[in-house]
């Protein structure tokens, strides 16, 4: 056997091919640029693109928009569902479980074809907003409000959470993050969806993995820890003593730093103009001028950019979203890459199983049980000992 090569975390390890987003040269979908489709495109393109591989004309548009209108609106059985979840149980963990729950009311949840999947990566995308929207009315004690067939994506998820009309200038803002978030290689969450779907298990299964992955701090919940440090640090003054000081204690400081980006992350400058302008409209300057010194001290002294999720958490907060909403928007934009990725790998699908490096005990041998004695430093694998034990 051929010497295994080890990578942790599988850092620069080429794990497979795929035609959906490359991060060489600056992240483009389908060879489309972040920041032509960002500036130009709509959430609803931007989605049909990485599902379907071509940017869709004004009657695939129509039709697409349609179909995300129809399938919106949950069955009654799922709206029940949720009230069933207790008020305190996270929202990561409600889509999580919605993702789950949609696959018993699509009629091609067992069929893995092509033109099924893409109806169902159509549905999800429609419908979990809705879900995520309706657990937080019931969550607050009111009703759900139902989506609404005139309005775009962004444009109804910011109606269905705040239950006003949500200005143009907000509905933008959120299209662009969700534009931005939609895709981006093989992260862990994409990754894991691979992973799945490779055993040849159904769309939803993998979705719902995805979602569990997302969930960690170290990828999509990162978010929702930038609130915390922008909190803590408190107003513009205290931002560099803050900083130099959780610096030199070692305090990790989430929303900066990149696996794959080491110069920058070209969707946290893209988000970051948004940023401004928000804050600018709700009079929120302050948290822009200690996010601008903590993003100096960090870069000068760490080598250490932005990161998405570093204006992202900003730019939610301007919206007047809670922070318990920002992973779960993540969810709402990535459903679309992870979607395409899942009918990707099935079109040329290997198994992914990759080898581990052993580092345990070799050559131990079998001893009969009652030669094996009692060990006093045993530790026993439950809380309290067994009656009889002590």
């Amino acid at each position: 056997m051929s010497e295994l090569i080890y990578s942790p975390g599988l850092e620069s390890v080429v794990a497979g091919e795929t035609a959906i987003s490359t991060l060489e040269g600056g992240l483009s979908y389908r060879g489309y640029s972040i920041e032509e489709l960002s500036a130009q495109a709509t959430f609803e393109e931007t989605a049909y693109l990485l599902l379907y591989g071509e940017l869709p004309d004004t009657i695939e548009l129509v039709q697409f928009c349609k179909n995300l209108s129809d399938y919106a609106p949950l069955a009654p059985e799922i709206i029940a569902a949720l009230r069933l979840i207790p008020p305190a149980v996270p929202l990561m963990d409600v889509m999580r479980t919605g993702a789950s729950l949609l696959a018993h009311f699509d009629p091609d949840a067992a069929d893995n074809s092509r033109k099924a999947n893409l109806r169902k990566a159509t549905r999800l995308l429609a419908q979990l907003p809705v879900v995520l929207a309706a657990r937080c009315r019931l969550k607050a004690g009111q009703d759900p409000i139902p989506p609404d067939p005139k309005r775009s994506l962004s444009e109804n998820l910011l109606y269905m959470l705040c239950g006003t009309e949500p200005s143009e200038r907000h509905e933008h803002a959120l299209d662009v993050s969700l534009i931005l978030y939609a895709e981006h290689e093989f992260n862990a969450s994409t990754f894991t969806a691979r992973v799945v779907t490779s055993t040849l298990s159904d769309m939803h299964s993998a979705v719902t993995a995805a979602i569990g992955a997302l969930k960690g701090p170290l990828h999509g919940g990162a978010n929702e820890r930038v609130m915390e440090v922008l909190a803590e640090v408190g107003s513009p003054d205290r931002a560099e003593a803050w900083v130099r000081d959780a610096l030199a204690r070692k305090v990790r400081i989430m929303g900066f730093g990149h696996r794959v980006y080491k110069t920058g992350d070209p969707r946290a400058k893209l988000l970051k103009r948004l940023c401004v302008e928000l804050a600018a409209e709700t009079g929120s300057d302050h948290l822009e001028r200690i996010a601008d010194t903590l993003e100096r001290v960090v870069t000068q002294e760490k080598q250490l950019p932005p990161n998405l999720d570093w204006p992202s958490a900003r730019l939610y907060h301007y919206l007047g979203l809670a922070v318990e909403l920002y992973t779960p928007l993540f969810v709402v934009s990535r459903i679309t890459g992870w979607s395409a990725h899942i009918i990707e790998q099935l079109e040329n699908n290997r198994l992914i199983r990759p080898r581990s490096k052993y580092v345990g005990p070799t050559a131990k041998r079998w001893k009969p049980l009652d030669q094996r004695g009692l060990r006093s430093d045993r530790k026993l694998p439950f809380d309290e000992p067994f009656p009889g034990l002590e």
